[in-house]
């Protein structure tokens, strides 16, 4: 067996694949052609130890955990919705109850403040909370149509259905589809990412106790799995959640397959600040923004469009942005995710810097407390970064740098604002900071964005609206959550029936 990462002590667990219910290792090689049985090993963010190993599952272990499901599938769909909602509301309570044990998992194998990871797990039992009432929410509807003739339609499973999701929301991302997904009837097959797999583990063996065998499968590995599963004949529908350049190939192999894809990709948010914004409101809600969970979410602000003068909005977001610490406390910033991470977004800062002319008004790489955070620990840790932009065209403007960097960009009127935002080629989030009602209107008709926040920087939607962007932010039809996702993971079968005039009288004549 192969480990790539640290040096892994002898105590530190190996995760293993959960299949139809049960920890099952992954198969064996059966030859040299197949490659070694190899694993990764997981750490912790805010030390760069090793905390686990996870294996690099193959193709024979997808085929394992797509049987289960796909011989689950007869009993689970054959279920009512009320039948299902109800072993869904057992696994609520159970996960409920669990949550200061997920929470824990999620601050040690992803770095989230505490606080962070109760959100994360509270935010994905919001779905779970959405998908107890798919038996009002799923009806089907029935009509006479013509003389005798009546038609009615229903929602019927897809059959077995895949996840691929990535590290930086461990249990929210994968609970924004596994519920809906499991409440219309379908089987599931998840690879988690291979950064953050402690807290679906351990998701799958609470479940284990709810849900019958098959209906939730998890594999561990890397691109190797990820793959097989998108490839799989077993599997008709598929959800991603990564980067827009792997989620757009995911999205046009997958439909080449002919499977339903929905793929999220990335983002690159903007804050529009207008003169008549609360500067004490706007100045937190934006620091909150770009630096929570460390920048690397799809919500978070990349830029903030400041239009005119506002040298104190500007001063009092460096004030608050330089305060934080490093930590898991509250008020505190957590690291990033890996080494990989922070040379990225090192990078980016010295590109903006060098190459852009832009000026620094905040650098993490050099803020005292984290530096001697990292240098203390090993761990991953770089402070907010505020960067003043020279232009529209400056590379840190459109790249995506995926932590805690903001670029700040004057604007002299709201529709050269407007004009930046909407060359933005993705379109997850916009926001517009503004005591008027006219600007928040005009400003929420004209961003080119699915998800839009008036004063709210990280305007995620709640059940039972639903979460998705536009342009290179998504690829497929439809969001992710909410009742594009009742679509997604199921088909509409239409009956339409006539009956001929009984022959011979009774007492139903």
């Amino acid at each position: 067996m192969t480990v790539s990462g640290s040096a892994v002590a002898s105590d530190v667990p190996t995760l293993k694949n959960f299949i139809d219910n049960k920890a099952v290792a992954p198969v064996a090689p059966s030859s040299e052609k197949e490659g070694s049985m190899g694993t990764l090993a997981v750490t912790t963010p805010h030390t760069g130890e090793t905390i686990a190993t996870v294996p690099l599952s193959t193709e024979a272990d997808v085929d394992m955990a797509v049987a289960s499901a796909k011989a689950a599938f007869p009993g689970w769909s054959s279920l009512t919705y009320k039948a299902r909602a109800a072993k869904l509301l057992a696994l609520y309570n159970a996960l409920s109850s669990s949550m200061d044990e997920l929470a824990d998992l999620i601050v040690k194998e992803h770095g989230k403040t505490r606080v962070e990871a109760q959100g994360d797990v509270s935010k994905g039992l919001e779905t779970l909370e959405y998908a107890l009432s798919l038996p009002q929410l799923a009806q089907g509807r029935i009509e006479y149509v013509s003389g005798g003739v009546q038609c009615r339609d229903e929602r019927v499973a897809l059959g077995v259905v895949g996840g691929i999701v990535p590290f930086n929301f461990p249990f929210m991302v994968p609970f924004w589809t596994i519920p809906l997904a499991l409440g219309m009837g379908n089987t599931y097959v998840l690879k988690p990412s291979e950064k953050v797999p402690l807290t679906m583990t351990r998701v799958a063996e609470i479940a284990a106790s709810v849900l019958p065998p098959g209906v939730l499968n998890i594999v561990h590995g890397d691109r190797r799995a990820a793959s097989a599963l998108l490839e799989h004949p077993g599997i008709s529908a598929l959800a991603f959640v990564g980067t827009s350049e792997i989620a757009e190939a995911v999205y046009l192999r997958g439909t080449t397959l002919g499977k339903r894809v929905l793929a999220l990709g990335g983002a690159k948010n903007h804050l529009v600040a207008l003169p008549d914004c609360d500067v004490e409101m706007t100045a937190q809600d934006v620091v909150n923004s770009f630096t929570g969970c460390a920048g690397e979410r799809c919500m978070a602000a990349s830029v903030l469009l400041v239009v005119g003068e506002q040298p104190e909005l500007i001063r009092r977001i460096v004030e608050k942005a330089g305060a934080l610490v490093p930590g898991s406390q509250v008020g505190a910033m957590g690291p990033v995710i890996d080494g990989a991470a922070v040379d990225r977004i090192e990078s980016a800062i010295a590109h903006a810097e060098s190459v852009d002319g832009a000026t620094l008004l905040l650098d993490g790489r050099r803020s005292p407390g984290f530096c001697e955070r990292r240098q203390s620990s090993g761990g991953f840790w770089i402070g907010p970064t505020v960067i003043q932009q020279v232009k529209s065209t400056d590379h840190a403007m459109h790249f995506e740098i995926f932590g805690p960097v903001l670029s700040i960009l004057h604007c002299s009127d709201a529709d050269e604002a407007l004009a930046v935002e909407n060359a933005n080629r993705y379109g997850n989030a916009a926001c517009v900071y503004t005591s008027s009602g006219a600007a928040a209107e005009y400003f929420s008709q004209r961003f080119a964005a699915a998800m839009v926040g008036v004063n709210i920087g990280v305007p995620v939607p709640r059940e039972p609206f639903s979460f998705g962007g536009i342009g290179r932010s998504r690829f497929g039809y439809g969001d992710i959550t909410g009742d594009a996702a009742i679509e997604f993971f199921s088909y509409r079968r239409k009956v339409t029936t006539k009956w001929a005039e009984a022959k011979e009288k009774s007492w139903m004549s």
